[in-house]
């Protein structure tokens, strides 16, 4: 491998992680100084801004012609974003299930990964679908901010002081043009990377690009994990699938004449594993309103096999059969009896 694209590829990784970072200091001071709620601050603030490096990328592989990315990007960081980290901060510290979240926002995001499977069934996200999901993200935002407000109110919660606001949004700008930066560079990488294995657009958007700008929301959860603030840590990963779906896929598909072009591998599998991994946090948080670390082990053991799924699925390997008939006749329905039975006792 060419050392330079190699390095194109990490710098631009290091920048996008940087410029996430200085966006959510200064995005999170701001809203704390409006007297937001942190689970709202996690839904939204820092969701959002952990998200900025999977919008900086996708916007700008779409409008580069490698809808690939842009499409795997989103469908596999949403993946990494439960399975990930959610279950490595559950193995970090057992993360308690705010009733808000069960009842509204987990509702929201499986919705919004039902709405994405139906739009792409044509085989495309076209220009009206991506103003669509940027109208959801729009409608969704002001609702959650104003639903804050009105609470906090009612509480009689004091307002905090605002702090210096021109150092909030300096950092804000130093965040945006880091994320500038950094998507530009890891995105030549990735594809440089992608020629050289003969691997498609598609797989690294789904795996490398996914993993490494969902590493903002890695560290942010893991972090509020340990430091007790449970409601930043499940509110992240909510908040980022649904700000991932209506804001960086509506505006990849808005940005592009012909929309996003979806691929039937996506189709057929990945998009209904993402389904089916919002679907998977009902369950476990029901029970209780609590992941514990057993759950977020499993979480995790099932993004590895995912990951070697896609890694095995693309060089063909001789073992993918096996790998397959191990997660649909065994792995599936131990996890699914195991579910039913913690939702059992839970109701009893």
């Amino acid at each position: 491998m060419d050392l330079l694209t190699l390095a194109l590829f990490l710098v631009g990784l290091v920048a996008l992680i940087g410029g996430a970072e200085l966006l959510v200091r200064g995005a999170s001071a701001l809203a704390a100084a409006w007297g937001i709620s942190p689970l709202v601050i996690g839904l939204t603030v820092v969701a959002f801004g952990t998200s900025a490096p999977e919008l900086a990328v996708s916007v700008l592989s779409a409008w580069n012609g490698q809808p690939g990315i842009a499409m795997g990007n989103v469908v596999g960081s949403n993946i990494a974003n439960v399975l990930l980290i959610l279950g490595l901060s559950a193995l970090a510290a057992p993360l308690l299930v705010a009733r808000q979240v069960v009842r509204l926002e987990v509702p929201i995001m499986i919705g919004t990964s039902l709405l994405l499977v139906l739009l792409a069934l044509d085989g495309r996200v076209g220009r009206i679908d991506g103003f669509l999901l940027f109208g959801g993200c729009l409608a969704y935002t002001v609702w959650t901010v104003r639903r804050s407000r009105r609470e906090e109110h009612q509480n009689d919660v004091p307002a905090p002081a605002s702090g210096n606001p021109w150092l909030q949004g300096g950092l804000i700008l130093a965040g945006l043009v880091c994320l500038g930066v950094g998507s530009h560079w890891l995105v030549n990488g990735a594809v440089a990377i992608a020629r050289i294995f003969g691997v498609s657009d598609l797989v690294i958007g789904l795996t490398v690009v996914a993993v490494g700008t969902s590493l903002p929301e890695l560290a942010t959860s893991v972090l509020a994990s340990l430091r007790g603030q449970r409601d930043i840590a499940v509110g992240n990963v909510v908040g980022s699938n649904i700000f991932n779906i209506l804001c960086v896929l509506g505006l990849s598909a808005a940005v592009v004449p012909g929309g996003v072009p979806v691929a039937l591998s996506a189709l057929t599998f990945d998009l209904p594993v993402m389904v089916a991994v919002a679907l998977a946090c009902l369950p476990i948080f029901f029970t209780g309103h609590l992941i514990a670390r057993w759950e977020g082990g499993l979480f995790f053991l099932y993004y590895l096999a995912y990951v070697g799924y896609l890694v095995l699925n693309a060089v063909q390997h001789q073992s993918l059969p096996l790998l397959r008939e191990s997660l649909v006749f065994f792995f599936l329905p131990l996890t699914a009896v195991t579910l039913a039975i913690s939702l059992w006792r839970h109701r009893r």
